[in-house]
């Protein structure tokens, strides 16, 4: 269940009901990384621990540095606490990264080189640089869907659900696409603007070759 909805009322009186074991908070970088402006619901979890204290708490994500595993504890009142850390290599991903020159026509090289049929997802830094290049590689031949906060609930719904059942689709999207995303088979990731930091970078391409075959991270 997503905080947002974890969060109403409704939500909670129903909870109250129940029989709890463990609240198990995924994605819990976002508490640090963006909760401040993008996903400001995850700052409110601790409304839950104050209303259910006798619940274990258990928060869980791919990366996150000493600092950010500092606000999580504070943030979600974990301590005292123990830290489980371990490596985020992932030795199936291989990673490019070239000097911008075009970067469209760079991608697409890419992946008329090596992804021909493949699924992937290209990240943008803007909406409308996602429109642009989703259309661009259309009218290309790669059959490529936009994905960003400016659209429609039902629009994001579709073509998420399309991204996940069709195994040659490209999503251009904005980091607006990514929680809870799963699909094992994403052959490559790109990128054709900067991420916003190494940690983000590494949440992104590390949605590639989740079933443990090669994949590629590609940045310009």
């Amino acid at each position: 269940i997503s905080p947002e909805r974890l969060l109403k009322p409704r939500t909670l009186d129903l909870l109250s009901s129940c029989e709890i074991a463990l609240f198990a908070i995924d994605e819990a970088h976002c508490v640090s990384q963006w909760g401040h402006d993008f996903r400001e619901d995850y700052l409110r979890l601790s409304e839950v621990v104050a209303r259910f204290p006798q619940v274990p708490r258990l928060a869980l994500t791919a990366t996150a540095e000493p600092s950010t595993r500092e606000e999580i504890v504070k943030q979600l009142k974990l301590d005292p606490s123990k830290q489980f850390v371990d490596s985020f290599d992932r030795s199936n991903i291989t990673y490019h990264i070239l000097e911008k020159d075009k970067g469209r026509e760079q991608l697409l090289s890419f992946i008329r080189r090596a992804h021909v049929g493949h699924a992937g997802i290209v990240y943008c830094a803007t909406r409308d640089r996602v429109e642009q290049t989703a259309a661009w590689l259309v009218k290309k031949g790669v059959k490529a869907l936009p994905y960003h906060a400016g659209m429609s609930d039902e629009e994001r719904k579709q073509n998420h659900e399309r991204f996940l059942d069709e195994p040659s689709l490209v999503m251009v999207a904005t980091i607006a696409f990514g929680m809870g995303i799963d699909k094992p088979d994403v052959r490559f990731v790109a990128h054709i603007d900067m991420p916003k930091s190494i940690e983000a970078y590494y949440q992104e391409s590390g949605r590639a070759g989740r079933d443990g075959s090669p994949a590629e991270a590609w940045m310009v």
